[in-house]
């Protein structure tokens, strides 16, 4: 084709037709340049795909995500709601001697005596650059702010898990309730909250010990009522965060909704 083109200027000149040459010669650069527009215009339709296509990729990557990270906050949420049900009972239990009962006691104590931790799905995007992917800037906020508010409910965690493991739980071994509170566990199936596949339910029974158990020893320890009352406010206070948190969820997800095909 380029021989083609050159062999009609060639002739042009040959034959003395100066202006035609000339005229020729531009219309074959405006060719040239419309056929070089047009092949920009098809590589950023082809890059604009790609985008498209990796944007897409990354939605529905994320609402995966972020709808596991729901799921599981509320499962979170549900059991500190227990642990705040079961410490109001003992305090009551403190208060109010004459209503005391060794078995509600020992299921109360075991569901204060666990600590669930918020532990979502981490995605790599403002580190990695993919955010940039993302066309709404919306979303985009939402998630550059995502580590720092999940922060927020774990600080709360953390503060209840020191409590319980050098606290709570070692107090409680003292008074030998450390065998009836993990078969509790057992019995009710608490441990499945835990598990990777939520829901397991997994059949473990060692019995209750045969000792003899003072639970008045035990409500009436002044430490014993501390830590109660520090299990219900910590809890209390991460589910009170955690219902921030699943706002930002909720909005995410549906942010998400509104741009995924």
């Amino acid at each position: 084709m380029i021989k083609f083109f050159r062999r009609i200027r060639q002739n042009l000149l040959s034959e003395g037709k100066t202006h035609k040459y000339f005229k020729y010669a531009i219309g074959e650069i405006v060719l040239v340049v419309i056929g070089i527009l047009i092949a920009l215009q098809i590589n950023n339709w082809n890059e604009n795909k790609k985008e498209q296509a990796q944007e897409q990729e990354l939605l529905s990557q994320l609402q995966s995500e972020f709808q596991s990270n729901l799921e599981q906050l509320d499962q979170k949420t549900d059991l500190r709601n227990q642990m705040i049900t079961a410490s109001l009972k003992l305090l009551n239990t403190i208060d109010h001697p004459e209503t005391r009962n060794s078995d509600p006691i020992v299921k109360y104590i075991s569901l204060t005596a666990i600590a669930p931790t918020f532990a979502p799905i981490v995605n790599d995007i403002n580190s990695s650059g993919r955010i940039q992917l993302l066309q709404n800037s919306s979303l985009k906020e939402n998630l550059a702010r995502w580590t720092s508010e999940v922060i927020q409910v774990t600080e709360e965690e953390q503060a209840w898990i020191f409590i319980r493991n050098n606290n709570y739980m070692p107090m409680l071994a003292e008074h030998g309730i450390t065998r009836n509170i993990l078969n509790q566990y057992w019995k009710d199936n608490v441990s499945g909250s835990f598990h990777l596949d939520i829901g397991t339910n997994t059949q473990f029974d060692f019995g209750n010990s045969k000792k003899d158990i003072l639970f008045s020893a035990i409500l009436d320890e002044v430490k014993f009522e501390s830590d109660i009352a520090r299990c219900a406010t910590f809890a209390k206070l991460t589910n009170s965060q955690a219902i921030s948190l699943r706002k930002r969820i909720v909005e995410i997800l549906d942010l998400i909704k509104q741009d995924l095909y």
